[in-house]
C-alpha cells in the first residue's frame, strides 16, 4: 500500500505492511495514525480517520458507505464496522461478485465514532449508527444503535454499563493539543 495512493494522509501515519486499504483514493487519514496488520479497510463512499487514531489488528470496515472516525478514538483488535448492508428478504441477489443491476435492495449507509471512543475486542457496529464522543464498548459489544456520549456500553446488543469520565481525558486532550502548538 503506498501511501501517496490516499485521498490525503498526514504527518506520522504507520500502516503495516500487512494492512489491506482498498480503494485508497476514497481514504483520508489524519496526523499520528497507526493501523495494525492484518486490517482491511474498503474506502467506500468516503472514509475520514483523524487525528491520533489507532486501528489494531484484525478489524475490518466494509460495507461500501460512509466512515468517519474522530480523534483520539481506538478500535481494539477484530472490531467489525458495518457501513452497509443486503437486503436478505429475497428482493434481490447479494454479494458483491453479482452486478449492481441485480441488487437492487444494496443500501449504503455510515458510521461515525466521534472523539475519544474505544471499541474493545470484536465490538461489531452495524450500519448508520453514531457513537457520542468518548463512548467505550466492552469485548464483543454489538452496536445496532447509535449511542449518547461518555457511556460505556456491553453486551449484544449493547446496553448501558455505566458513565465514563470526561474531564480527565478532555484536559490531557487539551494539553497535549498546547504542547504541540
Amino acid at each position: 500500500m503506498n501511501k501517496k495512493d490516499l485521498k490525503r494522509c498526514g504527518e506520522n501515519v504507520v500502516i503495516d505492511d500487512l494492512a489491506l486499504l482498498i480503494n485508497p483514493e476514497k481514504i483520508e487519514i489524519g496526523d499520528n495514525v497507526r493501523i495494525d496488520a492484518f486490517t482491511k479497510i474498503i474506502g467506500g463512499t468516503r472514509v475520514i480517520l483523524g487525528d491520533y487514531i489507532h486501528i489494531a489488528s484484525f478489524c475490518s470496515v466494509i460495507g461500501g458507505g460512509i466512515f468517519i472516525m474522530d480523534d483520539f478514538s481506538t478500535m481494539a483488535c477484530g472490531c467489525r464496522i458495518i457501513t452497509g448492508d443486503d437486503d436478505y428478504m429475497g428482493g434481490g441477489m447479494t454479494n458483491p461478485t453479482v452486478p449492481e443491476k441485480y441488487r437492487p435492495t444494496r443500501r449504503s449507509g455510515r458510521v461515525i465514532i466521534n472523539k475519544h471512543c474505544i471499541l474493545g475486542t470484536n465490538t461489531i457496529v452495524h450500519c448508520n449508527v453514531e457513537l457520542g464522543e468518548g463512548t467505550a464498548t466492552g469485548s464483543g459489544t454489538i452496536v445496532t444503535k447509535s449511542l449518547p456520549e461518555w457511556k460505556v456500553w456491553i453486551g449484544a446488543p449493547a446496553r448501558l454499563l455505566n458513565l465514563r469520565r470526561d474531564d480527565i481525558i478532555l484536559n490531557m486532550e487539551q494539553e497535549l493539543r498546547d504542547e504541540i502548538k
